[in-house]
């Protein structure tokens, strides 16, 4: 057993953490239920649910409180991403990336200047993004082209990024970029580019499969002008910052697909006890009792793999192997969980009528960003073998 299970088992929580899920969970029934439909069809957030989310401190968990934030732990973000997505995946999207990515990255790169600066805003206001993704640049992350340019004091930042999560709404981005091409990885650095630099547009937003109130948008860079103090951490040293923030940043994929599958899960048991066929509710059916059987073990075991990968990052023992475990597992869970509930739910299921189908579809990106499955794949698999060798 490791230092977690001997320390606290995985499903205790703290009354710190119990009565902050059951606030996020009730935030989630109360102010979001409602609006999921809607927001699904007009692909966007309202923004005074946007504010909700502030005033909340969904959007500043680990942020000190000397700015505004609520000082809180990783794990802590991580059930409130589990509980949102359990009623709506996009906007525990948006909650994901503030916290894990953006947030995240600032307290563990940033300079105390930076600091006082932007968590402020990002507790209050301002939402971030994570600008890392190239049109050639995916899971081979380290290819981007999007160049930085010495111009003595500041940069110019001249690029374009692809799928960049929270881009319609974002004040602050996360840019990587190269200052050396011929460095490779080596000449990677990581910048805070603020939405009113010159020189930065965030162009055309993408149609999406599901998340589609979650904003996915180009970024177009052209000669955009940053401030020398607004390099995040050291030059040539944004490959580092990109690989921890998302190795951390799969565990709050892990907790989506968690919350989504759990979600999905709700409704297929809940309806399977109000369908009747053959004189009966289907939930009286052995085959469909083995079915949720099945789903209710998937789901605890993905909860799991994830709530001990937060845990391990939390006490600051290593968690990349676990990180990787939790997304690839919880997004494979996920899949199958949505895809059951669908039948459960027979012909309704596959109509816009009833939110089942929505599950569905905002599933399907959880295998994709911040590490395909084969990316997690390697990662277990090297985890293993260097521990062999």
């Amino acid at each position: 057993m490791n230092e977690v299970g001997r320390s606290l088992p995985l499903t205790d929580l703290s009354q710190e953490e119990s009565g902050f899920r059951r606030l996020v969970r009730d935030f989630a029934e109360e102010k979001v239920r409602p609006l999921v439909h809607e927001m699904d069809e007009k692909e966007a957030f309202p923004r005074d649910l946007i504010d909700a989310c502030f005033d909340l401190g969904l959007m500043g968990v680990e942020i000190p409180e000397e700015h505004g934030g609520a000082a809180a732990t990783f794990f802590m973000s991580i059930l409130a991403i589990e509980q949102l997505a359990r009623v709506d995946p996009s906007l525990a999207v948006l909650v994901d990336v503030q916290n894990t990515l953006v947030n995240n990255a600032l307290l563990r790169w940033g300079t105390d200047e930076q600091k006082a600066r932007y968590y402020p805003k990002l507790a209050s206001e301002w939402v971030g993004a994570y600008a890392l993704s190239e049109a050639d640049s995916g899971s081979d992350a380290f290819a981007l082209t999007c160049r930085a340019e010495d111009e003595g004091d500041h940069y110019a930042l001249t690029g374009q990024k692809l799928w960049i999560t929270n881009a319609a709404e974002a004040e602050l981005f996360i840019v990587m970029a190269t200052i050396d091409p011929s460095k490779g990885y080596k000449g990677i650095t990581s910048f805070l580019v603020e939405r009113s630099f010159p020189g930065l547009t965030v162009g055309k937003k993408e149609l999406k499969l599901g998340i589609r109130a979650s904003s996915t948008c180009e970024l177009i860079l052209e000669g955009c002008r940053v401030p020398k103090e607004n390099l995040l951490g050291d030059l040539g040293r944004g490959y580092k910052i990109a690989i921890e923030t998302l190795n951390e940043g799969r565990i709050g994929i892990g907790a989506q697909m968690v919350g989504l599958a759990q979600g999905a899960f709700d409704l297929a048991v809940c309806y399977s006890q109000e369908r009747q066929q053959f004189g009966r509710p289907i939930a009286e059916f052995q085959a469909v009792q083995f079915e949720l059987a099945e789903l209710a073990t998937q789901i605890e075991a993905a909860r799991l793999l994830t709530y001990n990968a937060a845990r391990l990052r939390d006490i600051r023992l290593p968690f990349v192997k676990e990180a990787a475990m939790a997304k690839l597992f919880a997004s494979r869970v996920a899949e199958r969980v949505a895809s059951s509930a669908i039948e459960v739910h027979g012909g309704y299921g596959f109509t816009r009528e009833y939110p089942i189908e929505k599950y569905f579809r905002d599933q399907k990106v959880g295998q994709i960003y911040e590490g395909t499955t084969n990316m997690q794949l390697t990662v277990i698999a090297k985890q293993i073998l260097g521990k062999m060798t």
